[in-house]
C-alpha cells in the first residue's frame, strides 16, 4: 500500500509542477512583465487553475497519508529492535592481540626495527 501510494504521490508532484509551468504568467513577479490588462481584484479561474488546486489537494492528501503509514509502521520500535537480538558480547579470552598483528605504534622495549621492510 505504502509504494502504490508513494508512486501516485510521486506523479502528482510531476503533474503539480507540469500545469504550474504552463499557466501564463499574471506579471508583478520578480518585476517581469506579464499581462497588461484591466487589474481586477480577482483572476478568471481558468482550467488549468482548477486543476492546480485539484493537484495540490490531492498532493498534500497523499502527503498526510504516508506520513500515517509511515508513523504506524514505526510504532515505538528502534531500528536496533528490529535488527533482531543483542549484540554478541565479547569474551576476555583472546583480547590480546599478537605483537605482529597490532595496530598500534611500537614502543621503545619492543625490538621490532622502525622502517618497513622492503618485499
Amino acid at each position: 500500500m505504502e509504494n502504490v501510494l508513494l508512486i501516485i504521490h510521486l506523479l502528482l508532484a510531476l503533474g503539480l509542477i507540469a500545469v504550474v509551468l504552463l499557466q501564463r504568467s499574471e506579471g508583478g513577479g520578480l518585476g517581469m512583465g506579464g499581462g497588461g490588462g484591466a487589474v481586477s481584484g480577482r483572476a478568471a479561474a481558468t482550467a488549468l487553475g482548477k486543476l492546480t488546486w485539484l493537484l495540490g489537494v490531492a498532493f498534500l492528501v497523499t502527503s498526510i497519508s504516508l506520513t500515517i503509514i509511515v508513523a504506524q509502521k514505526s510504532s515505538g520500535a528502534s531500528v536496533i529492535d528490529r535488527l533482531g537480538g543483542a549484540p554478541a558480547s565479547q569474551s576476555d579470552e583472546g583480547t590480546t592481540a599478537p605483537a605482529g598483528d597490532s595496530l598500534l605504534p611500537p614502543t621503545a622495549d619492543d625490538d621490532a626495527p622502525l622502517v618497513p621492510a622492503a618485499d
